[in-house]
């Protein structure tokens, strides 16, 4: 059988086998790829506001105690320590779901008297999130990152 093969036959081969290797990524794996967006819409002018939100991690890094971040039955709960003095108790979050931009939420609240605030299990959906956290104390940005997973 291999007695008639020869080095033209080879080369016929690779370049067959290439070029099926090429339709394959073409037409498979790029269907995998169809929800793909971008982080953000204006990616430019958010990029020029940066600088704020690198000052608003560094700020809370510093801080001795974090706020609390727990997933409870009804939805997730972030809890300030009394430490931590929230200018006008408003606090803003964004949920921002990676793969599905339908799904984000952002939204500032009011905290309550036990100074935390609940994002009830209704408007998350199943998967992986990162819950941004940002307040102001005496006029100064602080923001917190929490990687959630919602089952």
């Amino acid at each position: 059988m291999f007695k008639k093969f020869s080095w033209g036959h080879g080369i016929i081969l690779a370049l067959g086998l290439f070029i099926a290797f090429i339709l394959f990524l073409i037409f498979f794996f790029a269907n995998g790829m169809k929800n793909s967006e971008l982080v953000s819409d204006n990616y430019y002018q958010d990029e020029l506001a940066y600088q704020e939100v690198i000052d608003a991690k560094h700020n809370a890094e510093k801080i001795s105690v974090k706020p609390a971040y727990s997933q409870l039955p009804e939805g997730i709960r972030i809890t300030f320590p009394e430490s931590i003095k929230v200018d006008g108790q408003k606090v803003s979050f964004t949920l921002f779901r990676t793969d599905d931009s339908n799904l984000d939420l952002k939204k500032e609240v009011t905290l309550n008297a036990q100074k935390s605030f609940l994002i009830p299990k209704k408007v998350i959906f199943s998967g992986s999130y990162t819950l941004k956290v940002r307040w102001y104390e005496n006029k100064k940005p602080y923001q917190l990152d929490y990687d959630v997973l919602w089952k």
